[in-house]
Formats: C-alpha cells, structure tokens, sequence
C-alpha cells in the first residue's frame, strides 16, 4: 500500500472511531454508505471486442446503464456479470469464444461501476438489474458471473422462472455477505458490537432481510442451474472455508473446481480456467 493509501487509511478509521464515539447510529450509517460504495472505478480504453459491440443504454432506477451485445438473434444468450469495483471489460477473452460456441452475448456495467452512472449499489440493486436485464434482453440461459456478480446472480435465479438447463459459471463467487461485513469492519477497524448491530439493522430495514438472507447457501435451495464453481484455495476476499461449507452439503447440480495460485482476481483471467468455463457453458 502506498503511503498516501495509508495516510487515507489512517484517517478513514480514526474518523469512524471518534463518530462511533459520538453517535453509535451515525457511524453506522456512514459505515453502511462506505460499504455500498465503490472506491474505484474501471474507465480504461474499450478492448477491441468492445468497440465492435452493439452499444446498448437504458434507465434503471435513475441510473444511466451502459451495456453491450454481441451476435444478436442466436439461439442461446449468455451474460457476463463483473464484480465490485469491476467491469465487465475485465472479461473481454470471454467475448469470442461464447460467440464461437453460438452465443448472443450479453455484458453490462452494473450501477455504480464502469461507463453506468451511479454511486452505489446493494446486492438487491444488483439483483433486480439482472433480472431486468433478464427480462428485457433475454432470456438469458447461461451466465458467467465473478465475486459480488456471483451473489447477486445466485440471488437472482432463486427468483427467476428457470430449469435444469440453465448453466452458471460461479469464479470466486461472494458466498456469504457476513463474511463480507467481517472483512469491511476488520479493515476500518471498528471492532465496536453496537455499531455492527446498527449497520445490521440499517439492512433489514431497508430490504427486510437479515444479513444471514444475503447468502448464495440460502439461494441455491432454490436454484436448478446446472453450476460450475470456481475458487481459489489463497482467495483472501472470498475465503474459501464458505466454500467447503457449500461443497459439504452434496448438490447434485454443482462442479467444483478449486485451483491454487491465483487469489480472488487473476482466477478469471487464467486460459485454462476460462476455457473450462466456455466449456462448461
């Protein structure tokens, strides 16, 4: 971490520490805003594929989407669905080999990420944009989803009129959103319980689930994709122990495969791995 990084860092968790120590629900909020909040943006250069794409726009829920659509009119239509603080450019060596294979593809910068506009976004947000998306340019049958992607499609399908021919590539998906808040807390180093209970509740007031109701464990009990799972033994950010949890209760519908090397991150981007995915697709 660069110096300035720390420097931000620093004054980031000692901001939350004196809030905290003034208004137990006032840190709670900020702390639920920065949680929802992208701190980055990607804007590089289109790639290639990209500039060949048909461009797509459209509103959702006041935010300007920025889409794009490959090979329109063939018989099976595959999304791709990027991560937090991603965009769907990431995967831009998905593009010709889905085409290859007959698809129409489909690719969207969620709210707040990439060339969409937006400051922030929550897994229900997330949720309902692919199923917008779903209904509006689909049907989509088959979906190659990273990290926050991963719940929000597992989410999704669990909504979504579907069977067992539908296919869900899963890289290094965000199994449990407790998880997530563990992590976050950890690195602002808030370690305060009351303020953990009014995040907690500052999300069930706003969706009417618990935190525990965030989970792609609940959400495949009523899943009936076909899916292939991918994860990282040294993923730091998606830890692989929720994971085994998962693989531990047999679903009949679920590959696993678990590599070693590659983090949370360069796993999506690995040959091998995304040939097993077009495979699979």
């Amino acid at each position: 971490m660069k110096l300035r990084q720390k420097l931000a860092v620093t004054y980031l968790r000692t901001k939350f520490k004196l809030l905290a120590a003034v208004s137990k629900s006032r840190a709670a909020a900020r702390a639920f805003d920065l949680f929802c909040t992208p701190q980055s943006r990607t804007l590089k250069e289109l790639p290639a594929i990209f500039k060949e794409a048909e461009k797509l726009h459209f509103k959702f829920h006041n935010h300007a989407i920025a889409g794009y659509r490959w090979n329109k009119g063939a018989g099976r239509k595959a999304m791709i669905i990027h991560g937090f603080e991603s965009s769907v450019v990431n995967f831009e060596k998905y593009v010709n080999p889905l085409i290859n294979k007959g698809y129409e593809v489909l690719a969207f910068d969620a709210p707040a990420h990439g060339r969409s506009s937006g400051k922030k976004i929550t897994a229900t947000l997330y949720r309902d944009f692919i199923k917008y998306i779903h209904r509006e340019y689909g049907p989509v049958q088959s979906f190659v989803a990273h990290s926050f992607g991963g719940l929000a499609v597992c989410m999704a399908l669990a909504e979504i009129g579907h069977d067992h021919h539908f296919r869900v590539a899963l890289i290094a998906p965000a199994t449990e959103t407790r998880t997530a808040l563990d992590h976050f807390f950890h690195f602002i180093q808030l370690p305060d319980a009351e303020v953990r209970k009014k995040f907690e509740e500052i999300i069930t007031r706003l969706s009417g689930h618990t935190v525990n109701w965030f989970s792609i464990r609940r959400s495949l009990k009523k899943i009936k994709a076909q899916i292939l799972w991918l994860h990282d033994k040294d993923d730091r950010i998606t830890p692989l122990r929720d994971v085994l949890k998962v693989k531990e209760e047999n679903y009949l519908n679920i590959q696993f495969v678990i590599t070693k090397g590659f983090g949370h991150r360069r796993i999506y981007k690995d040959a091998k791995v995304g040939k097993t995915i077009v495979n699979f697709l």
